[in-house]
């Protein structure tokens, strides 16, 4: 693998993001596609960019990301937190601006489990009196 080319892995939720980061033109691709063709809303790809534009590599690097599990909003950070750690891998003197916007951290919140005898993790069944 070439020195100007970075292997990262990004998570949040139960998706998982293998990211390429490769010094480039700016092409971004999600699942062998364009990011406009795989997330429907714009907050995505906003999401996506921002990593980008905090360490000013927006247009100066190609990404290739390869996403798995979960739903859109859980992928698109999934892709954001995978960004993060390869910029900091090709440029360790971005991690200041990228921990300061909380790109680096892996937000732990998941769903919480169904319990026994209940409908849904906390939610119970109607109470009935007589």
């Amino acid at each position: 693998m070439p020195e100007n080319e970075v292997l990262a892995t990004g998570r949040r939720k139960t998706s998982v993001a293998r990211v390429k980061v490769k010094l480039g033109s700016g092409k971004i691709i999600v699942n062998g596609k364009n990011p406009e063709e795989y997330f429907p809303t714009k907050a995505h790809l906003i999401m996506i960019q921002k990593p980008l534009e905090v360490t000013d590599y927006i247009g100066k690097v190609d990404i290739s990301a390869n996403v798995r599990g979960g739903g859109l909003s859980g992928q698109a950070g999934a892709i954001t937190h995978g960004i993060a750690r390869a910029l900091l891998m090709l440029d360790p003197e971005c991690k200041q601006a990228l921990s300061k916007n909380g790109f680096l951290t892996r937000d732990p919140r998941m769903v919480e489990r169904k319990k026994p005898g209940r409908p849904g993790a906390r939610k119970r069944f109607q109470f009935s009196k007589r």
